[in-house]
């Protein structure tokens, strides 16, 4: 996964020139761990920002061009609690030059037939017909059925 995020952002330009916003939300702090190991693969904080969904803002969303999200899927396909709560507000963030990433995490095993939804969701939310179609599907080598999840590419 982290390798394919660095190609998403073009690893060594990236460094160089813009700063990506991470945007996560975790109940368990696994998610949190997984943004901060993508925060290292890519620099530091100079690169990527690591910023709370539970305490972040509309106007956050404005100061990057690249953004990656990070939301765990719980229960049956649902969002995590902190996106959950900000999911109206997604409305209200222009994201029709922005380059969205996502990733998540989930039981794969226990909820198989939702697992990684809440992707999903928030992919829905966020594209519009103004804004450019998701950069990246990350492959998946599963046997199970996956719903509601992106198009594998």
């Amino acid at each position: 996964m982290i390798h394919l995020l660095l190609s998403i952002f073009n690893y060594k330009i990236c460094i160089r020139t813009i700063k990506i916003g991470l945007f996560f939300g975790t109940q368990t702090g696994y998610t949190q761990t997984d943004a901060e190991t993508i925060q290292k693969e890519f620099g530091d904080d100079s690169v990527v920002e690591l910023i709370d969904i539970a305490k972040a803002e509309v106007n956050n969303f404005g100061r990057f061009e690249n953004i990656i999200i990070g939301c765990p899927t719980w229960n049956i396909g649902e969002l995590q609690d902190d996106w959950n709560s900000f999911f109206d507000e997604l409305e209200n963030i222009d994201f029709s030059h922005k380059k969205v990433a996502y990733f998540g995490s989930g039981d794969q095993f226990g909820y198989a037939d939702s697992f990684q939804d809440a992707i999903s969701l928030l992919e829905t939310k966020i594209h519009s017909p103004n804004s450019p179609a998701p950069l990246s599907h990350f492959p998946l080598q599963v046997t199970y059925d996956v719903p509601l999840c992106l198009p594998v590419s």
